[in-house]
């Protein structure tokens, strides 16, 4: 097997953190987190996971694996619903890293766009090529041409997993309300937490990732707050990030119980569903 060599404190190397958290999940829950994918690439990889492999599987490590899972899962959801009633619709990976998403919601007839900057991209393009119907695009979000490149005639659903809290709001709110004036009918998800959990963000994975360089974090105290962004917005929705979807709450150890709550009661993290203009707010269902 041909492998690809990752080299330390590189982009490269942040990217693996998400990736080897699903395979993490994959290896202690595959019941819940079943992730081939996530398995093909790490073997791919010349890179020595002995010491990441300790801090994730620590009871603090391990909860954060689950985190990464667990949002995977959610956003698949609210694609899904979106496509059962617009199965030809685009699905948009905004900021999407080494995610495959759109391979597991994939119904056959969608379109995927894949969206990072160059130097991801690059990595993308060896580690998880395009296929049929799927595009690895090159671009800055906030540089809205890349609007241009999504064929929307038939609904576009978007989401991002991780990646808004690298905005500033001032320029998320801009983003957004594009979106919504370009792409009616559209749907918007992400992941957010309010400023405790963003400031204890800053502490933990940044850290351990290695980025020291981010300024500006984004955090969401009241999801309705973001109704007055844009009058393209038709609604907004949340729900929990580790409950909310598929509750996983029985299925783990006292520790991590006792970190579900302190997700959902001090760090609020959610998942925000945006509706755009254009189409009813749909509420999101799992296929089984």
């Amino acid at each position: 097997m041909q492998t690809y060599h990752i080299e330390h404190n590189s982009v490269q190397e942040t990217l693996l953190i998400p990736l080897f958290g699903r395979l993490i999940c994959s290896e202690r829950f595959p019941h819940l987190f079943s992730d081939p994918e996530a398995e093909r690439i790490c073997a791919s990889l010349d890179y020595d996971f002995s010491a990441r492999r300790k801090k994730m599987e620590s009871p603090a490590g391990l909860f954060g694996a689950l985190e990464v899972a667990q949002r995977q899962y959610d956003l698949c959801c609210e694609v899904q619903a979106y496509l059962k009633l617009h199965p030809k619709a685009a699905v948009v990976n905004l900021g999407c890293g080494l995610d495959d998403s759109f391979r597991k919601c994939d119904n056959g007839q969608c379109r995927g766009w894949n969206i990072d900057l160059p130097d991801v991209i690059d990595v993308r393009n060896d580690l998880l090529p395009a296929q049929e119907r799927e595009v690895n695009l090159a671009w800055d979000l906030n540089d809205f041409g890349w609007m241009d490149q999504i064929d929307a005639a038939n609904g576009a659903v978007f989401f991002a997993a991780g990646v808004f809290y690298y905005f500033k709001t001032a320029d998320l709110q801009k983003l957004f309300a594009a979106m919504a004036e370009r792409f009616h009918g559209g749907v918007l998800v992400f992941d957010a937490c309010n400023a405790r959990g963003a400031a204890l963000m800053r502490k933990t994975w940044l850290k351990q990732a290695g980025i020291t360089d981010v300024n500006a974090y984004f955090s969401l105290e009241d999801e309705r707050s973001l109704m007055g962004w844009s009058p393209r917005f038709a609604a907004v929705a949340a729900k929990s990030y580790m409950r909310g979807y598929r509750d996983i709450y029985k299925e783990v150890r006292l520790f991590h119980k006792l970190m579900i709550h302190f997700c959902d009661s001090l760090v609020r993290m959610k998942i925000i569903r945006i509706t755009f203009d254009g189409t009813a707010a749909e509420d999101s269902r799992c296929r089984t």
